[in-house]
């Protein structure tokens, strides 16, 4: 029976129990992916024989594991990885926790390899993107998965966008550890204060319908009108006082999804978990929560920026295989060197609350363009700040020294974001410029040029 969670302190506890010495660190990176069908581009249904559970099984053949939910194949597992689904069949892959960014790399590319052993034979291909660029919401399937109902029946109560979060946007994310509290806050703002810059770095959905939607990263926009109850930039998290037991109250007061038990999902959607600690939960009277609930409520928060035992990096959009390493190096060449992590600290430091929005607000629609103030200038731009965090990345990534076979270091995975800055110019921004000129206005090009 999993261990059961006696309050507030035992919480509290839990998340701490993450830390670990700089020496053990690891990379945990994450990337989700829209399936689409060969012939007519439509996102692939669950069942059938060109479905997403064919595909699943398809995988096995390489080692994975099935996980099971009432019969259906709905995820993968393979030593400390996974392969999962988002509710519309985005696959997701939730990588090992790895020494070097090297091994991430190689990871990506061998789970994409995969997936296009199984995928081409079914007529299926996988496009990495931050919003579907093509189907509206009523054309994207759904998955049979519990909590997923759950979510599909609360999200309009609570914002209007929160359906086509779950349905029509993939992501890339890294999972970073931390040396102690005080290593963990000071992570939390540095990240927090930057997830508009790689916002920004990363930003690749212009698209919604098939045509030009006014943003240059939606899938960032469409966070704003999710749930406001469970997502944002946490304000508090650069309070004096903030620590884990800060988190935890935050997370108390997330309105719940569910309970998990016995393979079956409860529904408790907007419920207390407070009232659960106390016995109290309507949704299952007189019962109280173990850590494993604890943990999934944990999953249920949806911040720029999330901590578990570990610190979430969450605010860019999916891309090509080459993203998917930069994502991971632009984060680890920040945090996981202290110099470079003192450097980021002094970019930020000073950013008001209402300077921290107006990035947060602004970078959707403008990117690299939205005016910004850099230490006492300001006629500065995202762009200027995107550039000064790439210069104290590398560096940092440099000082890591963490070599290949080649003798290179792993700021080689910066590359693809070096030359959008230098261009001054977003992965959205490339993709309009084709579609306005060599596409001729039509968004199925995407799908032949871009997918992996």
């Amino acid at each position: 029976m999993a261990a059961g969670a006696e309050g507030r302190a035992q919480l509290i506890d839990y998340l701490a129990s993450g830390v670990r010495p700089e020496a053990d660190w690891k990379i945990g990176t994450e990337h989700e992916k829209f399936g689409f069908r060969t012939d007519d581009l439509r996102p692939p249904t669950f069942d059938g024989e060109r479905g997403i559970e064919a595909l699943l099984k398809g995988l096995m053949q390489f080692g994975w594991a099935a996980v099971e939910e009432n019969g259906r194949v709905i995820a993968l597992t393979r030593d400390d990885a996974s392969v999962s689904l988002e509710p519309a069949g985005q696959l997701e892959l939730s990588g090992g926790q790895l020494a070097t960014l090297h091994d991430t790399c190689c990871e990506a590319a061998k789970h994409l390899k995969e997936v296009r052993t199984v995928a081409e034979p079914m007529g299926l291909g996988f496009l990495g993107m931050g919003f579907q660029p093509k189907w509206r919401r009523d054309e994207m399937p759904w998955m049979p998965k519990g909590r997923y109902k759950i979510m599909r029946e609360y999200m309009p109560k609570v914002g209007s966008l929160g359906l086509d979060m779950m349905t029509r946007t993939s992501t890339v994310q890294v999972n970073l550890d931390v040396s102690s509290e005080a290593d963990m806050v000071k992570k939390f703002r540095v990240s927090l204060a930057l997830q508009p810059i790689a916002t920004a770095l990363f930003a690749d959905s212009p698209f919604t319908e098939g045509k030009p939607n006014g943003y240059l990263s939606y899938r960032s926009h469409i966070w704003t009108d999710t749930d406001a109850g469970r997502t944002g930039l946490l304000d508090f998290v650069f309070e004096d006082g903030f620590g884990y037991e800060r988190y935890v109250d935050y997370l108390l007061d997330v309105p719940m999804y569910f309970v998990y038990r016995e393979g079956k999902y409860i529904d408790a959607s907007g419920q207390s978990f407070r009232d659960y600690l106390d016995g109290r939960l309507p949704a299952y009277p007189g019962q109280r929560p173990t850590l494993k609930d604890w943990a999934d409520h944990s999953t249920t928060a949806f911040p720029e920026v999330r901590l578990k035992k570990y610190l979430e990096m969450r605010g860019a959009d999916s891309g090509p295989w080459n993203r998917i390493c930069a994502l991971s190096a632009f984060w680890v060449g920040l945090l996981y060197d202290q110099t470079a992590l003192d450097a980021a600290w002094d970019l930020v430091r000073d950013f008001s609350l209402e300077e921290r929005h107006a990035l947060r607000d602004g970078v959707p629609r403008h990117a690299f363009k939205l005016p910004a103030r850099i230490g006492s200038n300001r006629n500065g731009t995202v762009l200027d700040l995107a550039r000064r965090a790439l210069e104290i990345s590398a560096h940092g990534l440099a000082r890591r020294a963490k070599l290949n076979r080649n003798g290179a270091d792993e700021s080689i995975y910066l590359a693809p974001l070096l030359e959008f800055v230098d261009a001054g110019i977003t992965p959205a921004e490339r993709k309009l410029e084709r579609f306005h000129g060599a596409w001729g206005g039509n968004i199925d090009r995407v799908f032949d040029e871009y997918a992996y």
